[in-house]
């Protein structure tokens, strides 16, 4: 342990920790910029790039920056005299000399660290003139915007996908003033290994990352009086948005979603939890034949697109491990333009699908060329929780005063299975409640499966089957899904299924969901919501879900069968 002084306050830390750490013990508030620590992702982001929390250390001539400089054994730290308040506010204004002056046109505006400091500094005036950086603007993937003149050179991005997400797409780039953190040679994303899942735009203390944007087409598309406009709604969506008005986080706000949708002008409000039991029925039949005859495996289910890329980039070897399943999100859209679209008598170029999701990978699977099966792209335009949110501001709608209404069928008649699609682990879960029952032909006592549940590493577990066992793993963040694959490439971890979520916790932290600066208590309260819902609903197996068995007698067959496979399965590798 290690003695210290704060503002002439005494504090004990561990060996090893920061002064910012120390003053955060005893509540003093030292301002940080470039600062993250991420928790129970075990990763700091302390490159000392912005010095805004630097700090006096008696004996030393320079100031230190608080978030870098370990505690020592009776050092005395003043955080607020005259030369350390002075010097904040100096390269304060200076970072701001070579940023756009944009706010309020800006997709951060009121979300943006350092527009926040600034107005906790009080600072209204551009004291320092000069060059500023020019960049052009990468909108190329269709799923994330960079605009490297907002770039403030923090390097947290850098940390998000290279330590955590082991991604390696972005590093800093030029010397000097012309340094930014971009892809390797300043490529655009769409041709870099980028993953898109968004991850960096939630560290982000700026808007030089952001998701593409796709409001102005839904107003379009709403305002359209020749389109047929339906809406789906992702899992995690109804955990989180609540939290955009002023309702307490992890509270599940389904119904007034429903209504809030249907408010806007929305023809039909659909449930993507619908779409995620269609998805386990392809899937598990999938699982079953690869199982049976051991061929491919492990399977590796297809919820998050995220994987593609990473896998694509990073693991050539192992592409045929994919689930051939068409993600929720697309089986929805696939379903609405064909089947649904049929019943209602509407051309599928007429029938505009509007996704809601909390990803912004989704914007990029929505854009891959082979989600095209009616003629039409599956699913027209993706937004972001962030992005509705606004939208319904704009509406006039406040979810806290909406009543309660229900989806519209038939794709909006989903089970607890569907429903945990949003939470690392759910998936897979989902798919072995179905999985279980098809092998064994016995009812499972127990739909819970607690081994595949958490977001920490790596999770194993072994399902008994009667007339075998399958091996069974869960990775949360891609960080975490290296060290599986690695593994399997290796030869040294036998699995039959496997789950990947791009993101840390899963889709309840996806890269479109609300900015949290509670990371780890956020992720755990959404998660808790979606599992109240699976707990709550009547039926919990995908297989059971009426509208599905009825999709199937009146339109698909069977599961697998030749026109499922037409319209619900896809080839990722082009």
């Amino acid at each position: 342990m290690v003695n210290l002084f704060i503002d002439n306050r005494a504090v004990t830390v561990p060996d090893g920790a920061s002064i910012l750490e120390a003053a955060q013990q005893i509540n003093i508030r030292i301002p940080t910029l470039c600062y993250l620590d991420l928790g129970e992702l075990k990763m700091v982001n302390k490159t000392a790039s912005c010095r805004i929390c630097s700090v006096e250390v008696e004996g030393r001539r320079n100031l230190a920056p608080a978030c870098a400089t370990p505690a020592a054994e009776g050092m005395k730290v003043t955080t607020n005299s005259k030369r350390v308040l002075f010097a904040r506010r100096r390269l304060l204004e200076l970072l701001l000399s070579d940023h756009p002056f944009t706010c309020l046109t800006c997709a951060k505006s009121t979300d943006c660290e350092l527009q926040t400091l600034a107005w906790e500094f009080g600072i209204n005036t551009q004291r320092y003139q000069g060059e500023k950086s020019e960049f052009p603007i990468d909108k190329t993937s269709g799923a994330l915007k960079r605009d490297p003149d907002k770039c403030i050179r923090c390097r947290r991005c850098e940390t998000m996908c290279n330590e955590v997400q082991t991604v390696h797409a972005l590093t800093a780039y030029g010397r000097g003033f012309t340094v930014t953190v971009a892809p390797a040679e300043m490529q655009p994303l769409a041709e870099s290994n980028c993953t898109y899942c968004g991850q960096c735009v939630s560290v982000c203390p700026t808007a030089a990352l952001t998701g593409h944007g796709y409001i102005q087409e839904t107003w379009a598309a709403l305002f359209d009086p020749t389109k047929k406009v339906v809406v789906q709604v992702a899992p995690a969506i109804r955990a989180a948005i609540g939290e955009e008005f002023g309702i307490p986080i992890g509270t599940a706000v389904t119904g007034k979603l429903v209504a809030g949708l249907r408010r806007m002008g929305f023809d039909a409000v659909f449930d993507t939890s619908w779409g995620a039991d269609l998805t386990i029925l392809e899937e598990a039949n999938e699982i079953i034949k690869r199982v049976s005859a051991n061929e491919n495996l492990p399977i590796l289910t297809s919820c998050c697109p995220g994987w593609i890329n990473f896998v694509k980039y990073q693991f050539p070897e192992l592409k045929y491990m994919p689930s051939t399943c068409k993600s929720p999100q697309q089986m929805t859209g696939t379903i609405a333009k064909t089947f649904y679209a049929e019943k209602i008598g509407v051309k599928p170029q007429d029938l505009i699908m509007i996704s809601v999701m909390p990803c912004l990978a989704k914007k990029y699977e929505a854009n891959r060329p082979e989600h095209q099966t009616s003629g039409a792209r599956d699913v027209d335009y993706v937004i972001t929780t962030r992005e509705l949110s606004k939208m319904l501001k704009e509406s006039g709608v406040d979810l806290r005063y909406m009543p309660d209404e229900e989806f519209d069928n038939p794709l909006g008649e989903a089970t607890g299975a569907g429903v945990i699609f949003g939470v690392t682990g759910g998936v897979l879960e989902a798919a072995l409640r179905t999985v279980y029952e098809k092998v064994t032909g016995a009812e499972l006592a127990d739909v819970n499966f607690e081994a595949v549940r958490g977001w920490k590493d790596v999770r194993e577990a072994t399902i008994d089957l009667g007339s075998r066992t399958v091996n069974v793993a869960v990775a949360s963040g891609l960080g975490n899904a290296r060290k599986l694959l690695e593994n399997i490439e290796k030869g040294t971890s036998k699995y039959d299924v496997i789950e990947i979520m791009a993101c840390p916790g899963g889709c309840v932290n996806g890269g479109g969901q609300p900015y949290s600066h509670e990371r780890l208590e956020t992720i755990q309260a959404r998660t808790q919501a979606l599992y109240e819902i699976d707990d709550h609903k009547t039926i919990r197996k995908s297989h059971e879900n009426p509208s599905i068995i009825k999709l199937y007698e009146e339109y698909l067959g069977e599961p697998g069968s030749h026109k499922a496979h037409e319209l619900l399965h896809t080839e990722y590798w082009y």
